[in-house]
C-alpha cells in the first residue's frame, strides 16, 4: 500500500543541470527524494558557501552529522538544538528514514565527502591520480544513486554497479563544466595522472583570485582544453556503461532517470563543442536542449 500523500516539496532554489524530484518521479517518492536532496544540498552549502573558515565549516558539519544521528532515532524533539538549526532538513529526513528505512551509512558517506572537500581546500591538495578521484566520488555521488535504488526497490549487484557508474559520471561532469569556478577557490579536481599526460598546470587558474591575476598563456589554454577533453571522454564512457540501468527502474522513475542520463550526456556534448575550452565558458543546459534530450530518452 503506498504511503499517504503529502504536499509536494518546496521548489528547489539552486540551479541544477539535472531534474530533482520532478513530476516524472512517482508521487509517493517525491517527499523522500526531496528530503535526501535537501540534506545533501544543505551539507554542500555548509562545506562550500559563505565566508566561514575551514574550522567553522568542519564544526558545522560535525553538528550536522549529530543532527543526522538524532534523525535516525526518529522524529527529533523540539528542544534538540540541531533540530532547531535545520528543521527544514531533518524533519522531512527523519520521516523518510522511518518510513522508508533509508540506509543511514549512505547519508554519512555524503558527509564524509563534504568534510574531505573542506580539508582538501584548506590544504590546497589535489588528487594524485584517477583512482583517488573515483574513491572520492564513491562517497560524494554514488550514495545518492544507491539511496534512490533503495526507494525503488532495486538492489541487485548489477544495478548497483550501473548506478555507481551513472552517479560518478554525473559528479565528474559537474567537475568538468565548473573548473572556472572551482580552481580560483582552491579546488582542483583534475587527477594528477591526467594532468601529467596533457601538460596541464593549474597555477594560472588558481592564482586568478589574486591581484593582479596571472593570464594563462596560449600553451596553458591548449593543455587545459586537452585535459578537459580527456576527462570528458572518460565521463562519457562511464555514463554509457551505466545507462542500461534505465530499463531496471520501474514506471515514471525510469523516465526520470532517462532524462538525468541525457542531461549529463548533453552537457558533455556542449563541452565537446567548445573543444574542452571550459575554463572561461561554462556549458549549461538551456530550454532548447529539452526536445533533443526527450527524443534521445525515448530512443534509449
Amino acid at each position: 500500500m503506498p504511503p499517504a500523500a503529502r504536499p509536494d516539496p518546496a521548489p528547489i532554489a539552486h540551479y541544477e543541470n539535472f531534474p530533482v524530484a520532478s513530476w516524472l518521479c512517482p508521487p509517493h517518492l517525491r517527499a523522500p527524494i526531496a528530503a535526501i536532496y535537501h540534506f545533501a544540498r544543505t551539507a554542500d552549502d555548509l562545506a562550500d558557501e559563505g565566508p566561514a573558515s575551514p574550522d567553522q565549516r568542519l564544526a558545522d558539519l560535525a553538528a550536522y552529522r549529530q543532527a543526522l544521528r538524532q534523525a535516525c532515532q526518529g522524529p527529533m524533539p523540539a528542544q534538540a538544538a540541531d533540530a532547531d538549526r535545520w528543521p527544514q532538513v531533518f524533519g522531512p529526513l527523519a520521516r523518510a528514514l522511518a518510513e522508508f528505512a533509508l540506509p543511514a551509512n549512505l547519508l554519512h558517506a555524503l558527509l564524509d565527502a563534504f568534510e574531505h572537500d573542506v580539508r582538501m581546500t584548506q590544504s590546497g591538495g589535489s588528487y594524485p591520480d584517477t583512482d583517488a578521484l573515483l574513491a572520492y566520488c564513491a562517497n560524494s555521488a554514488n550514495p545518492v544513486g544507491r539511496l534512490l535504488l533503495h526507494l525503488y526497490g532495486v538492489q541487485d549487484a548489477l544495478s548497483l554497479e550501473r548506478s555507481d557508474a551513472i552517479c560518478t559520471a554525473l559528479q565528474l561532469i559537474n567537475f568538468w563544466q565548473d573548473p572556472n569556478r572551482d580552481l580560483p577557490r582552491g579546488r582542483n579536481y583534475f587527477p594528477g595522472d591526467a594532468c601529467a599526460s596533457t601538460g596541464f598546470d593549474a597555477r594560472p587558474w588558481t592564482q586568478q583570485a589574486t591581484a593582479p591575476p596571472q593570464l594563462p598563456s596560449p600553451r596553458a589554454l591548449a593543455s587545459a582544453s586537452a585535459l578537459v577533453r580527456l576527462c570528458a571522454a572518460d565521463a562519457r564512457a562511464r555514463m554509457e556503461l551505466g545507462q542500461a540501468l534505465v530499463h531496471r527502474i520501474p514506471g515514471r522513475a525510469g523516465w526520470e532517470l532517462r532524462l538525468v542520463v541525457q542531461g549529463g550526456l548533453r552537457v558533455l556534448d556542449k563541452i565537446e563543442a567548445l573543444g574542452g575550452a571550459v575554463l572561461h565558458t561554462r556549458p549549461r543546459l538551456r530550454w532548447w536542449d529539452a526536445p533533443r534530450m526527450a527524443w534521445r530518452a525515448l530512443r534509449m
